[in-house]
């Protein structure tokens, strides 16, 4: 479930500073000028030979034009730090703030540019819950990514996902039976999924369309999707939930085992499946994954305590 937001970035060597140099403030001041007015063109004509095959015109058009539709004009932009010879701002647009790398050659070309979520630097450290957990699913239901490595689990090099689970159902080998084209015919499609815990919902997005298996809705990351609160700050996150079926709203608290909808085919994803993850803080966007254990479930048929679960295994709730 995931999606590069911007830009390529072309970068060299590795230093650190903590200030700005003028040649960077004057190609950033006059970025910013150029990127409100709408003269993309001119942005384009700051780029070094590189940069211009990496973005040609027409695609730079489009990107910053995109950009603008999206979050509007600069209307601050304020020097952060210099990591790995890049200069990285905090840039305030209309609607929301982002941080801006740029890399300039020795012709104070631009070189690399890079938009990303602007992620604060005192955001809370979570390694794993101390919450207690029951699988967020009744039946069994079969690991298809999970663990701390990257051989089991995809999810481990992305950091706002990082030990992430896709969960689906398998029945002779086979997630599906019939027509693969048709969400109906995928096990795990339309199957409760239920609290984990205790929590408050502090996020929940829904009205978003189920795909036709095999398609994917690369605008809508996780679909319909929601986002409990544990009462030790920990984050939980559902993801790819079917269309009308999430059954809690923003602010309620849930027990656990209560009904929050059910699964589906929402969002980045090519089949039903359950995309699960802890994270610590609410925003996915500038979160950093966290390992999420099991306080008592059966895996592969044994009873397994304090358990995280990995690809492979097939996990049910103990009775």
């Amino acid at each position: 479930m995931k999606k590069s937001l911007f830009i390529l970035f072309l970068l060299v060597s590795v230093i650190s500073y903590s200030q700005d140099k003028d040649n960077y403030s004057k190609v950033v001041a006059d970025f910013q000028s150029l990127y409100n007015e709408g003269n993309y063109n001119a942005i384009y004509y700051m780029f070094n030979y590189d940069m211009k095959k990496a973005m040609p015109l027409a695609k730079t058009r489009a990107f910053f034009a995109d950009l603008n539709s999206k979050l509007g004009k600069i209307t601050q932009v304020e020097f952060n730090k210099i990591k790995d010879l890049a200069h990285i701002y905090i840039v305030t647009f209309a609607s929301e703030v982002r941080d801006i790398t740029f890399y300039l050659d020795n012709n104070n070309k631009i070189g690399g540019l890079l938009v990303t979520y602007h992620k604060p630097d005192n955001l809370p450290v979570l390694d794993r819950n101390t919450t207690k957990m029951i699988l967020p699913f009744n039946e069994e239901w079969f690991v298809f990514w999970g663990g701390i490595d990257k051989k089991n689990n995809y999810h481990v090099a992305h950091e706002n996902q990082k030990y992430a689970y896709d969960i689906l159902i398998i029945k002779d080998d086979a997630s599906f039976s019939g027509d693969p084209k048709v969400n109906e015919n995928y096990y795990a499609y339309g199957k409760d999924i239920i609290a984990p815990c205790d929590a408050k919902v502090v996020k929940v997005i829904t009205g978003v369309k189920d795909n036709i298996p095999g398609e994917l809705n690369s605008e809508q990351l996780t679909g319909n999707t929601i986002v409990l609160e544990t009462n030790n700050k920990e984050y939980i996150l559902f993801a790819h939930l079917k269309e009308n079926s999430i059954a809690v709203r923003e602010g309620q608290f849930i027990r656990k085992g209560g009904l929050l909808g059910k699964c589906g085919n929402s969002g980045n994803t090519t089949e039903p499946h359950l995309h699960l993850s802890l994270q610590n803080t609410l925003d996915m966007n500038i979160a950093t994954g966290a390992k999420l254990y099991f306080d008592r479930i059966l895996v592969n048929g044994e009873l397994q305590l304090d358990y995280l679960p990995v690809k492979g295994d097939a996990i049910k709730n103990r009775d």
